[in-house]
Order: structure tokens, then sequence, then C-alpha cells
């Protein structure tokens, strides 16, 4: 058993380091994987015997419901909705399209008999879903289009194991015909999508209403909803790949508790179900055997490219809205990858004659598809203007082990009946200038803070700490619990004989005593109440005890309220964006702290 871990490990680590060559080398990454798998198995180095096509078959349908499910779930409904009739028209009518031309061909091209010839075609007509949302997520070419062969590539599968059960069963069973075929079709969408629609809408209602006791149990609901999905179509004689689509845009399509978390999870599980799917395309693959259909393999390669699939894209769209560059472009896009691998192990495994030579076929079209479209999809957009200016960045999530490494810490405090901060403002914590109240979470609510929010037992606080602050946190937290929390009451103001004098000069040490955002005096009167922190550079304002006001930042101004008021307001016509933010903070805070007489 170690060895196999062992193994396991070894190959993983094969493989994120061909991931970082290929970025450099600018070739798919997916391409070094397939590499990694043929060097590895029983026709390379020899290290891994293996030939289990039933294994082969069991690993890359687990692997591609992962990947279909993933794709579901990084795509909203309202996304979708718009190209819904063109991609449900592409996965219908261009993938049958696509099977019957590359049929024809492979019929001639390998000496078939027309129902081989037809079987083969099937296997290789699907676009896989994978290598299309690895390559136009993130890419420039317009939304619209990249939705459409997203959507495409992920309900178009069931379509194409339909035709490659079909034509298996015709070549096994005297009798059979296109009738059984249709039928056969009919069925496995039906309960494709009531099964992925039932499972993803109880899902979204369990996620919501059942609150789990810790984030990392969110992403195994999520895989649990994918099983469901796939396992009840599958038991039923549906599509589970439709269904697990489905299930997983629907999840994707509603606001559910770790909806980030979830994704991210699944993005890294998609990736990890490629790898396993073409480092087994490579071992199942004996290069000494390419030689013999090389050349037949890459012309019948090049008719599903340029030929299949651009006939069939056509006919497909022919009665939509898509300009002649669209429409090439959705020609160009017919990429192969993981489907036709697990595919090809259904006619081996059901004993058709002269099927393990469907292998080496399909390596030849998903070398092509790897090494040729893909690589000049971008350009080729740009070339035709289907390109936006910027594509949107990807939202990331940020984790806590990144902030670490940024000498920071997230610390969550849970707010209790009796502590002392529960009904107090968040601006009443005292939390020093390198530590902030990122978000309070309340029930199911997540509440970006101000410094007037009135924190409630049963809140949470997520604050996050720079190091040099941790202690003085850690001895704040306490006094949260026991009290007293907020400033302390300022003394009786001295009553003055003459009007409070104003002054202006630059920071210096006599200026004050204490930190700059925290000082004890200012221009030697103690402080009796800080009233606003700067956040950006060191500086505060603070009320003094002769009834005066003192900013210490960006340079010591002390005065009556009326004065420090005049000239925050004058500053800020002539201020730079910290600055103004800064004294728009002071202005509110001044124009709050009324005189007494006033109150």
């Amino acid at each position: 058993m170690g060895d196999l871990i062992l193994v396991a490990g070894l190959l993983m680590t094969a493989a994120l380091a061909a991931s970082l060559l290929a970025g450099r080398l600018r070739v798919p990454g997916l391409l070094l994987f397939l590499g990694i798998g043929m060097a590895t198995g029983s026709d390379g180095l020899g290290w891994i015997h293996f030939d289990d096509y039933e294994l082969a078959r069991d690993v890359g349908i687990v692997a591609l419901a992962v990947i279909v499910y993933e794709g579901g779930l990084t795509t909203r409904a309202a996304e979708l909705r718009p190209v819904l009739g063109a991609a449900a028209s592409l996965s219908i009518l261009a993938t049958i399209l696509t099977a019957l031309i590359t049929g024809l061909a492979a019929a001639w091209l390998f000496d078939l008999s027309l129902l081989m010839g037809m079987l083969l075609g099937s296997i290789i007509a699907s676009t896989d879903a994978g290598v299309v949302f690895a390559l136009l997520r993130g890419s420039p070419l317009k939304p619209k289009l990249a939705r459409l062969l997203e959507g495409e590539a992920s309900s178009n599968d069931p379509v194409a194991i339909l035709l490659v059960v079909g034509f298996i069963t015709w070549i096994q069973t005297p009798g059979y015909g296109l009738a059984d075929m249709a039928g056969l079709l009919a069925k496995q969408v039906s309960i494709g999508v009531a099964a992925g629609a039932v499972v993803g809408l109880l899902g979204v209602r369990a996620l919501r209403s059942v609150e789990l006791s810790t984030p990392g149990l969110y992403p195994v609901a999520s895989l649990t909803v994918c099983a469901l999905a796939f396992g009840s179509a599958d038991v039923l004689g549906g599509s589970g790949f439709l269904a697990v689509y489905l299930a997983g845009l629907t999840l994707g399509s509603f606001d559910i508790p770790a909806k980030r978390t979830i994704t991210a999870f699944h993005d890294g599980l998609a990736w990890l179900a490629q790898l396993a799917v073409f480092l087994t395309l490579g071992m199942l693959v004996f290069p000494s055997q390419l030689a013999d259909i090389a050349v037949e393999g890459l012309l019948l390669a090049a008719v599903l490219a340029f030929v299949s699939r651009p006939i069939a894209s056509l006919a497909a769209t022919a009665f939509s809205s898509f300009t002649g560059r669209e429409r090439i472009m959705l020609g160009w896009v017919g990429l192969r990858g993981a489907v036709p691998v697990v595919l090809a192990t259904f006619p081996v495994i059901a004993g058709v004659p002269g099927s393990l030579e469907f292998f080496n076929i399909v390596f030849f079209a998903v070398m092509l598809s790897l090494l040729v479209q893909g690589p000049t999809i971008e350009p080729l957009a740009r070339r035709l203007g289907l390109t936006v200016p910027d594509a949107a960045p990807t939202p990331t999530l940020v984790e806590v082990a990144t902030i670490r490494r940024l000498g920071a810490e997230v610390v969550v405090v849970d707010v209790h009946e009796g502590d002392a901060i529960a009904g107090a403002p968040v601006r009443d914590l005292g939390l020093p200038r390198d530590a902030v109240v990122n978000v309070v979470v309340r029930g199911d609510d997540a509440i970006p803070p101000r410094g007037s929010t009135i924190l409630r037992a049963g809140d949470q606080l997520h604050v996050l700490v720079r190091r040099d602050a941790e202690r003085e946190v850690e001895a704040l937290m306490a006094r949260w619990r026991t009290g007293p929390i907020g400033p302390a009451p300022r003394p009786p103001r001295r009553v003055l004989a003459r009007p409070p004098l104003f002054s202006v000069r630059a920071q210096s040490d006599s200026a004050f005593t204490g930190a700059c955002d925290h000082p004890d005096a200012v221009g030697g009167q103690p402080v009796v109440e800080l009233l606003r922190v700067r956040r950006d550079v060191p500086g505060a304002l603070v009320a003094l005890v002769d009834g005066r006001y003192a900013i210490t930042s960006p340079v010591v101004v002390v005065g009556g309220r009326d004065d420090v008021l005049r000239y925050a307001r004058r500053r800020l016509r002539a201020a730079g964006p910290d600055d103004r933010s800064w004294l728009r903070g002071v202005v509110a805070a001044l124009a709050a702290d009324l005189p007494e007489a006033v109150r």
C-alpha cells in the first residue's frame, strides 16, 4: 500500500512540475501530463504496468463527473440563459453531425466497416469540458461565446455516450437501429435533467438551513450533492453527467454559505481529475504502436478539426443570430481531451473486435487539439475582433496562510451575553492603528463594520492584526469581557477667561508626549479622549483637558472646536487623496462632538 501511495505522490509531483514548465514553454500543461503517463507506462520506462481498461473507465467517469460539476458550479444560470438554445443545438446536432462526418472518414482511412467507423467517430465527437474550462476561463474571448462553448462542453457528453453505447449495441445486437438510439437519448436527457434539478434544489435548501460545525465541511457537503446527482440519474437510467452539471449550475446560481470556499475546493479537485485522466490515457497508449497509424491518425484528427467540427457548428447555428466571424470561432473551438479517453474504454470492455487500436487513434485527436487548436484560440479571437479589452479577473479567495506570510493574523472573537462590548459601538473597542475589525458575522449575515456599528451578544468579530500589535490586542480582549469599554468620562472643562488659543506647527518630540496616534498630552495639555485614529500613517484627533482639540497628523494643530473645524475644512480643498479621507473623518468627528451646553 505504501508503494502505491509513494507512486501517486511522485506522479503528482511530476505533474505539478510539468504545469510550471508548461507555463514557461507556453504549451498546454495537459499535454505534459499525457507525456508523463506515456513515459511511466508499460511501453515507456515500464515503471507502471497498466492495462486495466475497466479501472480506467471508472477513474475517467468519476473524474469527468467532478470536472463537469465544477463547470456548472462556476457558471450562473443568468449567464447561460441567453445562449441556452444555441448550446443545446451544439450539444445535440453538432455532436451527431461531427460523429457522422468523422465516422465516414475513419471508415475510409482505417478500412473499417461503416458501423465501426461511426463508433470511432462518436468516441472523438464530443468536446471536453475540462480543456474548454481551462483554456477559456480568464481568456479575452467575448463572454457570450465563452459561456456558449462552456455550456456545450458540459452538456454534450450524454449525446456522445449515447452514440458510443448505441453503436456498440448495434454492432453486437441484430435488429437494433436508429429508433432505439433516439429512445435512449430521450430517456437519458429527461432523467438527467430531472435528477440534476431536484438534487441541486434540495442541496441549496439543505446548505441554507443547516449550519455545519466547521467551514471545512461545506466542500464535503457540495461533493455529496455531486455524488447524489450523478448516482441517482445513473441508477434510474439517465445521464449522470447532465445531472451533475445541472446540480452544480443550481448551487452556483444561488447564494449559499461558504460559496467561495466550495468553489476554490472544486477548482483544485477538477485539476486533480484532469491530471488523473491524462495520466491514465498516457499509460494506456503504447508509443511503439503509434508509428503504424501515425499518418492516418493525423489525417483523421485534421478532418475532425478542420472539416467535421466547422461544418457541424455551422449547421447547428444556421438559424441563430451569430455573425460569420462568431461561427468561425465556434467551429474552431472543438477541443478534445479527457472524454475520448473514457469513451474509448467502452468498446474494449464490451469486447468489440479491433477496438484496442482506438486508444492510439484518440491520442492523435487529443494531441492535435492541445497543440494546434488550444494555443491558437486567443490569437484567432483577436484577429476576428471577438475579444473584450480586459478579461474580468477571477475573484481570489485569500487564505489565512497567505495573510500570515504578509505579517498579520486574523483573530476571531465571539461576543457573549454579559461581555462589556455587547451593546458598545465598534469605535469603542480601542483597537490600535495596526488592527481593524474586518467583518462582523451576525447569524447568517456578514456585516462590514463601521465605527457606529453596535455589537450584540452572539456576534463574531474577525479582527485583522499585524504581529506588532498582537500583545496589545490580547490585553484589549481581556478588557472586552469585563470592561471598562469606551473612552473614560471627560473631566469638567476648565473655564477659560480668554478665547482658546489656536496654533499649527510641525510634528516634533516637543509638540506632544506619547505616540503620535495615541498621545498622552499635546502642547502640555493632557488628553482626555481619543476621538479618531488615523490608519494610513500615525495620527489622531483628541480632546484636551482644557476644552480644546488637537490634530497630530500631518502637522500638530491645537485650538477650539470651531477653529480646528475651520482649519480641517480649509485644508480639505487642497489635500491629496489620503489626507482628504483623514480630514473628512476629522470634520465628521468634530461636528458630532458638540459642546456640553448644546447637548
